[in-house]
């Protein structure tokens, strides 16, 4: 091959002068100032010299500036770097000398200074993909040249030496920050006009079903998909997006496009995907689209072997490749239909984006082979790892992609179109945005749209390249769907449809719903308490209230409320927030709690490294334990355990949360350790670090955390679990747990069962009917049959989102469509009236409220006041009855009161006051043994020990045994 096809590649310049500058000494260059270039002048018998330049501006002006020489050849000019000298080697002789190369042609490619880069870094030299004219050079590069022979893509002829052996200060560079810069660019909000963008998009469609480039008139298939896509993305309902897949439905152009050649021919595998996905998108079966199934064919022509390993197959390069794709975001395309379209993709076919991962953790557009030039670049790396990150089990590979895709965010927000440039591209800068914000990264994802936004044309529309004034489908497209916080997985991912449940065979999820979000309940329809009027909130409670709602989609007003209470700056009535509860930061910091939060920011869509003011996921990452701690610090169980968090439960949390995150990588020997607590039965025991029987919500919860997991090992495991969990149902469909036979276990065990419902089914169907059995006219559910009979919200909250079958792992609930509502700031109740005093009794004593007093009660002494959010004590009822409000809300005042006793007013909120003779505690709020962080035990018993030592008598013992497991729940 003639080094001609290089001119405009590695080697081209456009210069005329040969007479290099005064060098930059090479002191001058550092690991953050600075570009080095190596020049080995070892074929023709000297050593490699370094040169520096502290300002470079191209490639070119690196090597003058650095102290070398240059000359062209006669055919091609100085554009073509011929020879090279330096001053000193052989005083500044340039090389190949005229005898050995006359510099009149185009050298051949088997004797040209070739030209190589590498960023900070990168240990391995990249083949530059430009000229030294035209390229770059940033701060911390290193540049080399290197006389020999070489391919155009750069597979031979390498440096002999390292970057880090020719880097600044004598070689070796600073590993980079594996996480990238410390935050994202600092810019101002700016949001995209979708509606104005989408009006545009449409506006492009000839007859409202495809574009058609000026001057033809057939479709053009591949923007059609592309406007599909975005409107789909921004509007699920979108009649337009439905129409044009309508027309990309019929069978002659589903052909034209996808089977060229012919019907019964090998498809165009980037059509074919690129058209399933069209088909998943906007509800259409791609296994039934334009006559054909297009998934079955994907997997049918993926290549089996490596070109050259025995006969050659048409369209294949590599094993695993799609035939005919030729390009890396075609593979991954692919990958993702076959996912969303609920087909396993080969092995090879998801390896093979993997193999196409950069030294600079980016991902190159093109499928090479091993070893081949690679040149990373944003748009490629945006939906590769969107894909990797949907297929799961490359969390290392994902990582990496994430880290290279923070640092090669330009200061403006945007992402260039590829890595040489320094001006940002509307396309690539959407793709990367789409994944990072699908990464939990929404300030990167978030400045991305900022600079999005300033690019958005009068109509619309997107130009190609920063500053660009034609608008042009291809640029808008996937701005549309960032702009929407959507993108390809997401928009084809099917919908989380809870298991059909049959009418009668379970429980009413409708009437559940509302016993949790009553608002005597839910204190000001933002968290429970503790305690009845305590104001101390149970935010442990809160959040499986909140997993509760997000299940049955019943009350997303309230949910967002919750949600954005703990995520806002939200305070409890004693001026504590979440992470009060959570003590991130702290060296009692709770894995357990944390990892709770983190789940359901992700549930909801929110940003778990940003979720009430902090980074959930790296404090996950910082919790994990080294070692097990030694006594009397208790607060590591063993390697792998997370801090503070002594139970299986706490620990399938953690896990959840990382996985979800794509921080898997972290969470690898959380999750070795999770693993190695199975019992040879199947099961898992309650707690960490201390002796504790099997346990059904354990097991269930164990086997919602390894479900995520793509390895057999951790599916081995999951079955071995269900299995067991099968075992323990008993004849009445429950399940055994710490309180008897238990609500809680109940409920767990179905969403345990439901990772495999089709096996399962009669075991769930039996299981519902059971929580039918110990749901009340309230709507709430009874914490164990046999035991107190009674609503108990924590009881309710996992009977409620148990129900489902829906994991905990996979639970998602979009806040679209709802409303923020101000925060509340903590408020004091009103007074209550006084009651009416009891027959022939005496009067009530003076009630505990911290408000004025009631009014005078009818026969008896003045009524008691209402409490505060704070203040009062806890209601009291007889056993079995539901309370009229619980989380300190107190009875109606006027009551007739027994002999010797007199009834008094409560307060709307909080605690009530106190009667002339008894009282009892409500059991609504909190107790039993159930699954998720609650009440502490202590705490109980030390509200126990205060209302004995105020001289109130206990009508009612109201509270079951609990799980010591539970406490960090």
């Amino acid at each position: 091959m003639s080094a001609a096809l290089l001119t405009f590649g590695a080697s081209a310049v456009f210069v005329t002068g040969t007479t290099p500058a005064a060098a930059d000494p090479i002191e001058g260059c550092t690991a953050t100032t600075g570009a080095v270039v190596a020049v080995d002048f070892g074929p023709f018998g000297g050593k490699v010299e370094r040169g520096c330049d502290t300002t470079p501006t191209t490639g070119y002006e690196l090597l003058r500036d650095a102290g070398f020489t240059t000359e062209g050849t006669v055919h091609d000019g100085p554009a073509f770097i011929c020879r090279i000298g330096n001053a000193s080697f052989n005083s500044g002789t340039q090389y190949p000398t005229p005898d050995k190369e006359a510099c009149v042609l185009t050298p051949q490619a088997t004797a040209y200074w070739s030209y190589w880069i590498a960023s900070p870094g990168q240990k391995n030299w990249t083949y530059s993909p430009l000229g030294a004219m035209t390229r770059t050079p940033k701060d911390g590069d290193v540049d080399a040249w290197v006389f020999g022979g070489t391919d155009i893509g750069g597979t031979s002829g390498k440096p002999t030496f390292s970057p880090d052996d020719v880097r600044a200060a004598g070689g070796g560079s600073p590993s980079p920050d594996p996480t990238g810069p410390t935050g994202p660019p600092t810019v101002p909000p700016g949001t995209v006009d979708l509606p104005a963008a989408t009006r545009w998009l449409s506006g492009q469609l000839t007859d409202g079903e495809r574009v058609v480039d000026e001057g033809a008139t057939t479709a053009n298939h591949f923007l059609t998909t592309e406007a599909v896509y975005a409107l789909a993305g921004a509007d699920p309902k979108s009649a337009t997006a439905r129409k044009a897949a309508d027309f990309l439905a019929t069978p002659a152009q589903t052909d034209a496009y996808a089977y060229p050649a012919g019907k019964d021919g090998i498809p165009d595998a980037t059509a074919a995907a690129r058209l399933a996905l069209v088909a998943e998108a906007t509800g259409r079966d791609p296994r039934a689209f334009g006559g054909h199934d297009l998934l079955a064919d994907l997997v049918k022509y993926v290549c089996p072997r490596d070109i050259g390993d025995g006969e050659t197959i048409d369209g294949c390069l590599t094993k695993g490749d799609f035939r005919t794709t030729g390009q890396s975001d075609a593979q991954a395309l692919a990958v993702i239909a076959l996912l969303n379209g609920g087909v396993t993709p080969p092995a090879d076919a998801v390896n093979r984006l993997t193999g196409l991962q950069c030294e600079d953790g980016g991902f190159t557009g093109i499928l090479i082979r091993s070893g081949g030039w690679c040149d990373s670049d944003a748009g490629s790396t945006g939906l590769i790892t969107l894909a990797l990150k949907r297929a799961g089990g490359h969390d290392a590979a994902v990582a990496k992609a994430r880290a290279y895709l923070r640092k090669s965010q330009l200061a403006t927000g945007a992402w260039p179109s590829a890595s040489y440039m320094t001006t940002g591209a509307p396309a690539a800068t959407a793709r990367a945005a789409q994944a990072l914000r699908a990464l939990g990264d929404t300030p990167y994802a978030d400045a991305g749209l900022f600079w999005l936004s300033k690019q958005q044309l009068p109509s619309g529309g997107f130009g190609f390249e920063e500053g660009e004034t034609d608008a042009r489908v291809f640029a808008a497209a996937p701005v549309v769907l960032a702009a929407a916080k959507s993108d390809l997985v997401t928009l084809t991912t099917p919908p989380a449809v809870p298991p059909t449940i049959p009418p009668g065979e379970g429980p009413d999820a409708k009437k559940g719903t509302a016993y949790l979000t009553d608002k005597s309940r839910l204190i000001q329809g933002r968290y429970y308490e503790n305690a009845p009027g305590s104001g101390f909130a149970d935010y442990g409670l809160t959040i499986d209230g909140a997993y509760a709602l997000a299940a049955t989609g019943q009350d997303n007003a309230t949910l967002r409320n919750v949600v954005d209470f703990l995520d806002k700056g939200g305070k409890d009535g004693k001026g504590r927030g979440v992470h009060d509860w959570t003590l991130i930061g702290t060296k009692h910091a709770g894995g357990g709690s944390i990892g709770k939060t983190a789940v359901l920011a992700e549930a909801v869509g929110r940003n778990p490294r940003a979720f009430g003011g902090q980074d959930l996921i790296a404090a996950l990452a910082k919790a994990v334990c080294p070692a097990p701690s030694t006594a009397p610090d208790r607060s590591c169980a063993a390697k792998g355990a997370y801090t503070n968090a002594p139970s299986v439960f706490s620990q399938s949390l953690g896990i959840i949360a990382q996985v979800r995150a794509g921080d898997g990588a972290a969470a690898a020997e959380p999750i070795a350790y999770l693993e190695s607590l199975q019992e040879s039965s199947g099961a898992w025991p309650s707690l960490i670090g201390t002796p504790s029987g099997a346990e059904v919500d354990s097991t269930a919860m164990a086997a919602m955390a390894l479900d995520l997991l793509p390895d057999a090992k951790a599916q081995a495991a999951v079955d071995k679990a269900l299995a067991w969990l099968a075992t323990q149902q008993k004849d009445d469909g429950g399940f055994p747990g710490a309180s008897g036979n238990s609500v809680n276990s109940a409920a767990l065990a179905i969403q345990g069962m439901s990772l495999d419902a089709p096996k399962y089914g009669a075991q769930i169907g039996k299981a519902r009917k059971f929580l039918v059995t110990q749901q009340n006219t309230d709507g709430g559910f009874n914490v164990a049959k046999g035991g107190q009979p009674g609503s108990d919200v924590r009881a309710s909250t996992q009977a409620v989102g148990g129900a489902t079958g829906i994991s905990f792992a996979t639970l998602t609930r979009s806040l679209e469509g709802t409303t923020p509502e101000p925060i509340p700031s903590t408020s004091t109740g009103t007074g209550g009236t006084g009651g009416t005093g009891g027959t022939g009794g005496t009067g009530g004593t003076s009630g505990t409220g911290n408000t004025t007093g009631g009014t005078s009660g009818t026969g008896g002494t003045t009524g008691s006041g209402g409490t505060n959010g704070t203040g009062g004590t806890p209601v009291i009822i007889t056993p079995g009855e539901s309370p009229s409000s619980s989380s300190g809300a107190g009875s109606a005042g006027g009551n007739s009161g027994s002999s010797g006793s007199s009834s008094s007013g409560s307060g709307a909120s909080g605690g009530t006051g106190t009667t002339g003779g008894n009282s009892a505690v409500v059991t609504g709020g909190s107790g039993g043994g159930l699954a998720s962080t609650g009440v502490q035990a202590g705490a109980l018993a030390g509200a126990a020990a205060v209302l004995t030592l105020a001289g109130w008598r206990l009508v009612v013992m109201a509270r079951t045994r609990r799980n010591p497991a539970e406490e960090d729940r």
